[in-house]
């Protein structure tokens, strides 16, 4: 069986040539070829030599996972779905805005953290990506926007780890992707461009400031313990008193002077005025200032079975105005790709409800008494 050379980052290959008998430098030859130029065959390799070229077909191969469907959005935007093989697909999406070209890749088919406004989280967890798998996906786009678009210059100038799955529950398969991502005989991109956003492994993201230091992206979603641990389960596990610590801590090795929290818009859920107050508190508390993040309000994307709604504009503004007016840098994510399911939280195909979240959250909205049908604390700020 041959080997995917997608797979390797580049100290990796040059184990793998060096094997074959080959020097360092055709590492960097092979390298340069496959991640820059998106070449996937040998003979094509004109300054390999041909004795390698001959070695290479023999044990290798460059191929990204074949595509089940392609969908471009009226906005530009565009969605790839990819077969991984065993049933299990993973979604991509590029955005393109006038300054920059985004890639929103998954990490995982499936997804187990189960939060509870992510489609992705309620079909479950199937496997994780390989590293291969994960710069599939750029290799992929990278290439075949340059002849979309009928562009010979890089197109993809930031990636965002926010696909499908948690990135850092693949830390292992993660790491050499991000430094694919990063090599300047790869795709150049700068830290501050390569972005990973977790629900908060506490653990896996001090290893990350210390092995390969990119852009942090919290999903926070909430202001208190009890919100959070029933939007994001992981919270139960890793509570606020052990994630904004070491989002500070991150701080000391991030290429960026700030991390940024992202927070989903749910109506009557977690955005109401005394949850913004709460939330100007909590940064203050951690960071002794508020100029250490930026928040970026993510209007929710329904989906069948999330029994949830999103936040009003206006209350999602009037939000907005409170973290700012506390000197919090706060963004409202434009929407895109709402014709083709592209948009963020959406990235799933036919949704099963496993954990009743529609009938608990549909009881709740029902109810005239504080009976606390959702499980949720009785002094969570619902």
């Amino acid at each position: 069986m041959t080997v995917n050379l997608l797979e390797h980052d580049l100290e990796s290959l040059a184990a793998f040539c060096e094997r074959l008998g080959e020097k360092r430098f055709r590492a960097v030859q092979l390298f340069r070829w496959i991640h820059q130029r998106g070449c996937s065959r040998f003979e094509d390799m004109s300054d390999l030599a041909k004795s390698l070229r001959e070695k290479l077909k023999g044990v290798a191969h460059v191929k990204a996972m074949d595509v089940i469907t392609q969908h471009i959005s009226a906005d530009g935007t565009i969605k790839w779905l990819f077969d991984v093989g065993g049933g299990n697909a993973v979604e991509t999406v590029f955005i393109p805005e006038d300054d920059r070209g985004t890639l929103c890749l998954s990490t995982q088919a499936g997804c187990a953290m189960g939060c509870r406004f992510c489609s992705t989280g309620h079909q479950g967890f199937s496997r994780n990506l390989t590293t291969g798998e994960i710069i599939a996906q750029l290799w992929f786009a990278e290439h075949f926007l340059r002849k979309h678009l009928k562009r010979d210059e890089r197109v993809i100038s930031n990636t965002v780890m926010m696909g499908m799955g948690e990135p850092l529950q693949n830390y292992t398969a993660l790491i050499p992707a991000l430094r694919m991502m990063l090599d300047d005989h790869g795709y150049g991109l700068s830290r501050r461009r390569v972005t990973v956003s977790t629900s908060g492994l506490v653990k896996k993201i001090d290893l990350l400031g210390v092995e390969c230091p990119v852009a942090l992206a919290v999903s926070l979603h909430a202001p208190n313990n009890a919100l959070r641990d029933y939007l994001v389960p992981l919270n139960i596990k890793h509570p606020l008193e052990e994630l904004m610590p070491a989002c500070v801590n991150y701080l000391e090795h991030a290429p960026r002077d700030f991390i940024t929290f992202e927070y989903c818009m749910l109506d009557a859920v977690n955005d109401s005025d005394a949850h913004a107050q709460e939330l100007v508190q909590l940064v203050k508390h951690y960071g002794h200032s508020v100029s250490w993040c930026k928040f970026n309000l993510i209007p929710f994307n329904p989906f069948p079975a999330s029994g949830l709604h999103r936040s009003k504009q206006e209350r999602i503004q009037g939000f907005a105005k409170i973290l700012s007016e506390a000197g919090i840098t706060t963004t409202i994510r434009k929407t895109r790709g709402d014709d083709i399911d592209a948009a963020c939280g959406q990235l799933a195909g036919d949704v099963v409800d496993r954990t009743r979240v529609t009938v608990r959250i549909a009881r709740q909205r029902s109810s005239e008494l504080n009976s606390n049908p959702l499980d949720v604390p009785t002094d969570a700020k619902i």
